[in-house]
């Protein structure tokens, strides 16, 4: 009898045992996603309060370049409206993209649930980015989203007009999301290694923020320290989409800095699998 009748007569599936279990372990992902987002859900009243916080920081930022810009038209390549319109969407987009998965993986190395984690049959680390970005679909529709209709309405934000722009600032918005992730797990592996991650992982908050251009864009910086962060991963989590979405970037030139973002996302995976293969072996010694 062939596997499609035996499906059909409510024996073995189609594609058997091994095809069930993928099938299984794929739901049980989708699942983390499902669940950090309901759990997010029950605290919304954090984020609400989470809107005025960022309004009020592209307020402040807002004010700021105003203030140094003068009579100026243009600085560092950005017009007025472009920077006011970078700042408001580059800050939103912090909104989806951030996380706490390295606090997170830190605190199960430090209370040894990680033990338990690393013998279940998943994988941690794709759980651990699967909660995040169930954190990061209910911040963008619950904090992001809402957040720029109001800063719209308090600053002179100029959205974009072509669907290139839109279609492709999204996408870009999606791996400054994976960029980030990687980034948070590989600092929060680090507490395999290290006593206390603590002073690290501050360290990594304040080098993503001021390197990827949250604070200043990266065409501001010194010409040497441009050309360094250019080969660096942190323009891609938010200067690269900041300047699509601003329109400095355009046509085929999306593509080109989309690529750069592919090619960060797929060069990260490396060190994570290797820290956490490295991590595992440093668990099992300590366990015996």
């Amino acid at each position: 009898m062939s596997d499609s009748l035996m499906a059909q007569a409510g024996g073995r599936p189609a594609g058997g045992p091994k095809q069930g279990k993928r099938g299984l372990l794929l739901g049980a992902y989708f699942d983390f996603i499902r669940i950090r987002f309901l759990t997010m859900l029950a605290y919304r009243v954090n984020y609400y309060s989470g809107i005025l916080i960022y309004t009020l920081n592209i307020g402040v930022n807002y004010f700021t370049w105003k203030a140094i810009y003068g009579g100026d038209e243009s600085l560092g390549g950005f017009t007025g409206a472009q920077m006011t319109t970078y700042v408001a969407v580059s800050w939103m987009a912090r909104a989806f993209y951030f996380n706490n998965l390295d606090r997170e993986i830190s605190s199960d190395i430090r209370d040894g649930n990680i033990a338990i984690q690393f013998i279940r049959p998943y994988n941690y680390v794709l759980v651990k980015m699967m909660q995040g970005l169930g954190e990061g679909l209910f911040r963008f529709l619950m904090l992001m989203i809402p957040g720029m209709a109001i800063a719209m309405l308090l600053f002179p934000v100029q959205l974009p007009t072509e669907l290139s722009a839109w279609a492709g600032f999204l996408t870009m918005l999606f791996f400054s999301f994976l960029i980030n992730s990687q980034i948070n797990v590989l600092t929060g592996l680090s507490a395999f290694f290290v006593e206390n991650n603590e002073g690290v992982m501050r360290m990594k908050r304040v080098i993503v923020d001021l390197f990827s251009g949250l604070i200043v864009p990266i065409s501001l910086f010194p010409g040497w320290l441009a050309r360094v962060l250019e080969v660096l991963p942190f323009q891609a989590i938010t200067y690269l989409p900041g300047s699509v979405f601003t329109g400095r970037v355009q046509g085929t030139g999306i593509w080109n800095v989309l690529g750069i973002q592919v090619f960060w996302f797929l060069l990260l995976l490396v060190p994570i699998i290797a820290l956490n293969r490295a991590a595992r072996k440093r668990l099992f010694v300590q366990g015996g």
